[in-house]
């Protein structure tokens, strides 16, 4: 798994011009799913979002973490994170799950989030996405599973 991890202020996801998930202060995470992607990497990434200390505190450090601030998710699935640029002029997704078991594990990477009492709000899967965000700081990270 690789995921895009942006720190935001707000942030939404329209599906044909219908906001289908919003949030403020948070982050917004592009999760992108291989092959060989099992549910050990989903929670390796929950937990490490959930707790990765990105949030600046009162004297301007990142020394809070999406737990500390009772921040919000917006996570979006993305294959585009598996495209491959380096032949041609067309990206290759041949890394990136077939949508069925990309799917399965997108759902249970939401849900441990969740689990860890983190509102989590998505796009749709294999839809057409519009997604609007202010980064703070900018703050983006790009982290893979194990």
């Amino acid at each position: 798994m690789k995921v895009v991890v942006q720190r935001a202020k707000d942030a939404s996801v329209k599906v044909n011009e219908e906001i289908v998930g919003e949030i403020t202060q948070g982050l917004v995470i592009l999760v992108g799913i291989t092959h060989e992607d099992k549910e050990e990497d989903a929670d390796f990434l929950a937990d490490k979002i959930a707790n990765l200390r990105i949030f600046e505190d009162e004297e301007g450090k990142m020394n809070l973490s999406l737990l500390d601030v009772g921040g919000e998710v917006l996570s979006v699935s993305q294959f585009t994170l598996y495209g491959d640029c380096k032949k041609g002029r067309r990206p290759n997704f041949m890394a990136a799950a077939k949508p069925d078991d990309a799917l399965i594990l997108y759902e249970y990477f939401n849900e441990k989030l969740r689990e860890k009492g983190i509102a989590v709000e998505t796009g749709k899967f294999g839809a057409m996405m519009d997604v609007q965000l202010t980064n703070v700081g900018p703050v983006t990270f790009i982290i893979e599973g194990k």
